[in-house]
């Protein structure tokens, strides 16, 4: 599993336990629901300012995001 693919369940598990649609969370970061749609999907190459808006959506820190066993090799 690649980086993006481990990012973007990361994004959904986190956006599911908000009990959160991606229509809400692309509303709440201001991103658009499709490039969520694929960032979940691990289609996307995120920026930084892009992963910065979803964290701060789901109400997690960089830190607590990141710490993660699923990131860790």
């Amino acid at each position: 599993m690649n980086i993006k693919e481990k990012f973007g369940l990361k994004v959904k598990a986190l956006r599911i336990e908000k009990n959160f649609s991606i229509e809400q969370l692309a509303n709440i970061s201001n991103v658009d629901r499709n490039y969520i749609s694929d960032i979940e999907k691990g289609q996307r190459n995120v920026s930084i300012e892009i992963i910065e808006k979803i964290i701060h959506a789901l109400d997690v820190d960089f830190a607590t995001f990141f710490n993660d066993k699923s990131f860790k090799r």
